[in-house]
């Protein structure tokens, strides 16, 4: 399905009502993961509006659609979830915990939707399983193939869900980890899942949730490629409207704090855990649905921009030196809205080489692999993926770099 791009918001792609309400305005910036070759230095960028809003019915916090999914994902998508040693760890966890909760036998079939490089369905095909990735990005469903991980490289939806249903079987247990915050059409994206699902199967919806974006400020995790920004009880709706019910909720620490929502079909046996009511209460407590936490963010956002500012600006006039650690979506957001440029950051490194000679979208910082941070070693490192700060730790105590590290975000901290 191919879906034309709306410039602004005009009803809530969640409930479908218009009451919408201005959440934080970040500016214009390009898409997060639009990094420009050294060779194209030379050319333009294109730059949309960053501006969240909530709707007051709800709850739902979203952005509008300036680019397709098509236009976000297909062409050199940059993003491998192999590089992050932490995630793997996390992906063989759900294998081992999911084959032993729901006692799957060999011949259950285990797919996954955004399947990436296959990080998560290659543990489950070394236990046995027959598994199968869905995955768009040609480039990460080639890595998942070239690995052994069956992969089917279509968006997927009503439509698309029946076709692989139809080729590879019903599923047992679908994951869908940090996707469900990149679909515009929820609708169509949801009920792909019911039309996948066996009858007692489970889906596992993975993403960052609202709750720590609003309590720590995280404002960076908001980027275009991200249209929705998640709580559980607009999800539990989206999910009521697709015949699917929500029937556990787990908290994770991934991505600074996410949820992990148990589903399956409205008929299934899965009783509902009583930590369903516990997490709505919670955060109907901690004031997710109520429009007056909305009102204070924007002034949150704007300190962390001056602080890290007044650390930069400072640190130059000192002589001093700062480089960046990975080359993040997240990382994109923090430094076009802050307005960092090469001046105050002379360069960032990555592990991932289809990030490597090239530019940070919009602000033109150069990224190079994690070996030029040996041989120009900074004063300070600014890490970006913030989430993965320990990983990042060890990666720099290991390489044996004694730069001072620093992180923005939820404030302005520095280290040795």
């Amino acid at each position: 399905m191919t879906l034309e791009p709306t410039s602004h918001l005009t009803s809530c792609r969640a409930c479908g009502k218009g009451r919408l309400k201005s959440f934080i305005n970040l500016g214009t910036t390009p898409l997060s993961n639009a990094m420009v070759p050294f060779d194209a230095a030379d050319k333009g960028e294109v730059a949309y509006p960053l501006h969240a809003f909530v709707c007051e019915d709800c709850f739902l916090v979203q952005l509008g659609e300036f680019e397709t999914p098509e236009s976000i994902f297909m062409e050199d998508y940059v993003y491998f979830s192999s590089f992050s040693t932490s995630w793997l760890d996390h992906a063989q966890r759900y294998s081992r915990q999911m084959i032993e909760r729901f006692d799957l036998s060999e011949e259950a079939h285990i797919a996954e939707v955004a399947s990436n490089d296959g990080y998560l369905l290659q543990w489950f095909q070394k236990a046995g399983f027959k598994v199968t990735g869905i995955e768009p990005a040609d480039v990460c469903a080639a890595a998942a193939r070239k690995i052994g991980v069956e992969t089917i490289g279509v968006f997927f939806g009503v439509e698309t869900a029946r076709a692989i249903a139809e080729q590879r079987g019903k599923a047992d247990l679908i994951a869908a980890n940090n996707v469900l915050a990149h679909v515009p059409d929820l609708a169509d994206f949801v009920g792909g899942f019911r039309e996948l699902l066996s009858a007692d199967g489970v889906i596992t919806f993975e993403f960052p949730h609202l709750l720590n974006l609003i309590e720590q400020t995280q404002f960076d995790t908001i980027y275009h490629e991200h249209f929705s920004y998640l709580s559980l009880r607009p999800v539990m709706e989206v999910l009521r409207n697709a015949d699917l019910r929500v029937f556990d909720v787990e908290e994770l620490s991934t991505h600074g704090g996410s949820l992990r929502v148990f589903a399956c079909h409205q008929s299934a046996r899965h009783a509902e855990d009583q930590r369903v009511d516990a997490l709505l209460a919670k955060e109907e407590q901690a004031g997710i649905y109520d429009a007056a936490t909305y009102d204070g963010f924007s002034q949150d956002v704007c300190a962390i921009k001056d602080d890290l500012l007044e650390f930069l600006i400072k640190a130059r006039r000192h002589g001093k030196s700062v480089a960046a650690y990975g080359a993040a979506a997240k990382g994109s957001t923090l430094l076009n809205y802050c307005g960092v440029g090469p001046e105050h950051v002379r360069f960032v490194v990555d592990k991932n080489p289809m990030k490597q000679q090239r530019f940070m979208p919009g602000v033109r910082i150069p990224v190079h692999d994690v070996e030029h941070l040996v041989a120009n070693m900074p004063d300070y490192v600014l890490i970006l993926p913030w989430n993965l700060r320990t990983e990042i730790d060890q990666q720099l105590s290991e390489m044996r770099v004694s730069s001072k590290r620093v992180t923005a975000i939820p404030r302005l901290e520095i280290s040795s």
